[in-house]
């Protein structure tokens, strides 16, 4: 026999007034219709309060905190960032002082170059795969060779040797070059390479041991640049693995130094949410006083927003852009 229930008395439930409750939602932060004519700054606390709405404002507001105050600001970035068209975004961020310090992995180098070298990157891989074409450009190989023989040669990082190589060699669009911007400006860039990932790792004159030694100069320079990330701004951009794992490395090896980490904003960008960049780079390294915020949207509109917000930021909040950047000495 099936059980009987006995009828819940619904005239005895307890309420209470809405004036009393706490609202996650209220009318001040709803967003504020556009008006033909208004500034990009208008446009931006336009947004509403709410969620990305909010966080995207944030973000803005620490790097140009970070910036005012001369503290770090870092960009560690895939190589979608540069595929997307985003090197002139970025290297104006890099002029003007903005960003301290790029950290990119091994495909960066790749694109960055090309882009630089060629003035286009980014084969068609569902084509190329079948004949076994794929990633088997000549000049872009014997370009980054040529740029490890320098590394090893003169001890230097993987970043600061392709980017001095690109200055030597005068390529035509050098001005959209990330790694050359870095070097002439004197900006750290560096490269975190997982060997097997990138296509130079399968051309017959690649040189493990080169590379391995000079990207791991660059792993030693990003902990020296994150130890002083305190009151800062650590930016993971389109990485959803290597770069969340060397961060939290080199977090930990300034931590375990005696570095004070203990507060500064760590974002993640991307246009899909994943594990480690949650975990590693917005969640842990954030819990003794930080701030993590994740925001999640396509690079080529985030990026570019982001950058005219800091710009415009600065400028209205009376603190003029190009003002010095905390300098790193380049490994």
């Amino acid at each position: 026999m099936a059980p009987e229930f006995t009828p819940l008395d619904w005239g005895r439930l307890k309420t209470y007034s809405i004036s009393t409750r706490k609202s996650l939602v209220a009318v001040d932060d709803f967003a504020r219709p556009w008006k033909q004519g208004g500034s990009l700054q208008s446009f931006l606390e336009g947004l509403p309060a709410i969620l990305a709405g909010a966080d995207i404002r944030t973000v803005i507001d620490a790097i140009a905190a970070a910036h005012a105050n001369r503290n770090t600001v870092i960009l560690a970035m895939g190589a979608h960032v540069i595929k997307v068209g985003l090197n002139p975004v970025v290297i104006d961020l890099m002029e003007r002082g903005i960003i301290s310090a790029v950290a990119l992995n091994g495909a960066g180098i790749i694109h960055d170059t090309e882009t630089g070298m060629a003035g286009r990157t980014s084969e068609n891989v569902a084509d190329a795969i079948e004949d076994g074409s794929f990633g088997m450009a000549r000049e872009t190989a014997q370009c980054l060779n040529a740029a490890l023989d320098l590394a090893a040669a003169r001890r230097w990082g993987l970043g600061k040797a392709v980017g001095q190589y690109l200055l030597e060699q005068k390529p035509p669009h050098l001005d959209k070059s990330i790694l050359a911007a870095g070097a002439r400006l004197g900006i750290p860039v560096s490269v975190h390479v997982a060997f097997g990932t990138d296509i130079i790792h399968m051309h017959p004159h690649f040189d493990p041991a080169k590379t391995g030694e000079a990207t791991h100069r660059d792993f030693q320079q990003l902990a020296a640049v994150v130890a002083t990330v305190e009151n800062g701004v650590y930016l993971n951009v389109g990485s959803a693995v290597i770069l969340p794992e060397v961060f939290l490395k080199a977090l930990t090896v300034a931590r375990n130094l005696g570095h004070r980490l203990d507060c500064f904003t760590a974002v993640n960008l991307d246009f899909i949410r994943h594990y480690r960049p949650l975990t590693n780079v917005v969640a842990r390294p954030t819990t003794k006083g930080g701030r993590g915020i994740n925001l999640v949207g396509h690079h080529e509109i985030l990026i570019p927003l982001i950058a005219a917000g800091v710009i415009e930021k600065l400028q209205t909040g009376g603190t003029a852009t190009g003002s010095p950047a905390r300098k790193f000495e380049q490994t």
